[in-house]
């Protein structure tokens, strides 16, 4: 297993995990080749040997502040600490270059990601009404200050 910065070759398997995982929710490839060309984007890969891409997490910079946009497990390899190992390596990697507070949007009802986000020290500040669709469903946001 290794977690490394997204690469172009990794473009396809990336946007089919995200389609996967969010459905109508997904962003394009287009979308993922993009932010590997912004310099405030950083997008990690988790990758084994037999599978390929079997996760992702990204976030973006605005001076202290990080957003973390996504975070992706294919569903043979959750509940296995992928989610985990690739959020702490992104907020290590993101602290080094100055992000001082770390915020997300998490669907209300992902009980799994709310208690994952909670054991790395984000807390909810706020609701975000509607935010997801297919289902409609508000989303917390949570912060790591």
């Amino acid at each position: 297993m290794e977690i490394r910065r997204m690469r172009r070759e990794d473009l396809t398997q990336a946007a089919a995990l995200e389609e996967k995982c969010f459905g109508a929710d997904a962003w394009s490839m287009q979308a993922f080749a993009d932010a590997l060309e912004d310099e405030n984007a950083l997008y990690l890969t988790c990758i084994v040997e037999e599978e390929g891409l079997i996760a992702y997490c990204g976030i973006w910079r605005s001076f202290e502040d990080g957003d973390i946009t996504n975070v992706a497990v294919d569903e043979r390899y959750r509940k296995k600490g992928f989610a985990r190992l690739l959020l702490r390596e992104l907020m290590q990697k993101s602290a080094a270059s100055g992000v001082e507070n770390f915020t997300l949007e998490v669907r209300e009802s992902n009980l799994p990601a709310i208690r994952l986000y909670e054991s790395l020290g984000f807390v909810t500040e706020g609701i975000r009404k509607n935010f997801y669709r297919n289902p409609n469903e508000n989303a917390l946001i949570m912060w790591k200050r």
